[in-house]
């Protein structure tokens, strides 16, 4: 998609459309909508009050006219936003997104937007453009027949008198998040039978070898050497062998605190039977999904090596599949993982704690100071806090408090669950250090989140349970259905904040 910004002469944009913002409950009498009331002949007040048209957020309104020498488009496209004291920066990408996905099914390929935020240009601009970009993303990849290979080709954002560097620099940002928004999408979204733990590594080195990342892939015999057998005790099971992804982004000029290090961790189960603790079949096909952490980890990297931020940034993502060969784990074994610590599995369906486990701790080895680790992990989750909020706790709070405040900015939902030495206590095992299991139908999301912890040294770390919020079980105006690449977002910005 090419993306264009301009500063004035929004009607005058040579497109097929022009989508404007619509608050709740706005009658099209001024500003910006009275003026394309006007050269359309009222039918904006028109539409707004004879059929409906109430603003809400995901609405949407196509009129359709004749150009004039003061108009050339041949249509209006009404965006919904809800209400304007409520309408912020990462607003302008739903709306951005909620536009093109209504014109490309439409069959229109060119269009201009006009957000109508008051933020500043760059931000306004980076969303519009993620947003754009984004809602582009389909699941049909493997169709060969009723395919959709409708696209959005051009967009051009407008935003009154704003300095044309600003909206360069804005849609460039927001160009390289969306596109790596949609690079982790397309990694959940593949069959599991195509993207094995050896062939995300394949991929994860070509991406960095493109946005300029050091890649380095671990082995099965690398990983034993490490002592990393927590990891390698969810993949016996599996012909697949297992890998770990280290990316490294390293700035040419650090400004961030001598010795410290952002390290983003990442769940790579790229599918997950459950192993020997079988799942029921019914929904087991989503469990390709098992991977979206690391997914999100390699997209979010994908941006920082294009963005190039003023900070070092270390990514892991530990891939497996899991597997009930006769080689699989059984519950009541004992392994140790990288930090010498035992664990006894009780249930081979909590696999992600084991891989996470190794890849926190390898994460720390490299100098990590402060880890964030992101993982499909529990059900419980979704039984908690449904699709709209990620499940978040960690050991600093200042780290969590961060996390939290960043996802506001750019329009991603965290809930704080707590932690503490009584439900550590849950997680003692009566002959190993810890068990990966709690108590049962207790606390399920906790006792994986302090599971994890056990293996975090003295780096801050926080932990975002994704289960949720990784993928969507149906279509909104702005997106497809599938995965989301929940966190990108969050972690992109965490690097540029230094």
């Amino acid at each position: 998609m090419r993306s264009q910004g301009i500063n004035k002469n929004f009607t005058e944009a040579k497109v097929d459309a022009l989508a404007v913002v619509v608050f709740k409950d706005e009658k099209g009498t001024a500003g910006v909508l009275k003026d394309l009331n006007r050269l359309s002949g009222g039918m904006i007040a028109s539409v707004i009050k004879d059929e409906g048209f109430k603003g809400g957020k995901g609405e949407t309104a196509l009129i359709r006219f004749k150009k004039t020498a003061k108009i050339s488009a041949s249509r209006i496209l009404l965006v919904g936003a809800g209400d304007k004291k409520e309408y912020s920066v990462a607003d302008v990408s739903v709306v951005a997104g909620t536009a093109a996905r209504s014109l490309r099914d439409k069959s229109l390929s060119k269009f201009a937007l006009d957000p109508r935020c008051g933020s500043a240009a760059a931000e306004v601009a980076a969303a519009a453009a993620e947003g754009a970009i984004t809602s582009q993303f389909e699941i049909d990849k493997y169709k060969t027949k009723g395919k959709n290979d409708k696209e959005i080709k051009t967009f051009v954002l407008f935003i009154d008198g704003a300095k044309p560097a600003d909206l360069r620099n804005g849609l460039s940002r927001g160009t390289a998040i969306g596109e790596s928004m949609n690079f982790t999408r397309e990694l959940a979204n593949e069959p599991p039978n195509i993207l094995t733990p050896t062939e995300i590594a394949k991929r994860a080195q070509k991406m960095a070898k493109e946005v300029g990342l050091k890649c380095q892939i671990l082995t099965e015999a690398q990983m034993k050497k490490l002592g990393m057998n927590s990891l390698l005790s969810v993949s016996l099971g599996s012909e697949q062998p297992a890998k770990m992804i280290v990316l490294r982004y390293t700035p040419k000029k650090n400004t961030g605190k001598k010795g410290e290090l952002l390290s983003f961790v990442g769940k790579g189960v790229m599918f997950d039977t459950g192993g020997i603790s079988i799942k029921p079949s019914a929904n087991m096909d989503a469990m390709k999904y098992d991977m979206s952490g690391g997914a999100s980890v390699l997209g979010a990297m994908r941006a920082i090596g294009l963005l190039k931020p003023t900070i070092p940034v270390l990514g892991v993502v530990g891939c497996v599949e899991n597997m009930p060969d006769g080689k699989a784990s059984r519950p009541s074994d004992v392994v140790t993982a990288m930090n010498g610590k035992t664990i006894e599995i009780l249930n081979t369906d909590a696999e992600g704690r084991l891989v996470l486990a190794d890849a926190v701790a390898y994460a720390e080895k490299q100098g990590a100071t402060k880890i964030v680790d992101l993982a499909t992990l529990t059900g419980a989750v979704v039984v908690a806090l449904g699709s709209h909020n990620t499940g978040i706790m960690g050991n600093d709070q200042a780290l969590v408090d961060e996390i939290i405040e960043t996802g506001k900015e750019v329009g991603e939902g965290f809930w704080q669950l707590p932690i503490g030495e009584e439900y550590s206590k849950e997680i003692k095992s009566d002959i190993a250090d810890v068990k990966n299991m709690g108590s049962k139908g207790r606390a399920g999301t906790i006792a994986g989140g302090v599971f994890i912890q056990e293996f975090i040294d003295k780096a801050k770390w926080g932990h975002l349970d994704i289960a949720g919020t990784a993928w969507a079980d149906g279509a909104k105006p702005n997106q497809s259905k599938g995965p989301t690449a929940v966190g990108v977002r969050t972690l992109v910005r965490m690097a540029e904040k230094g």
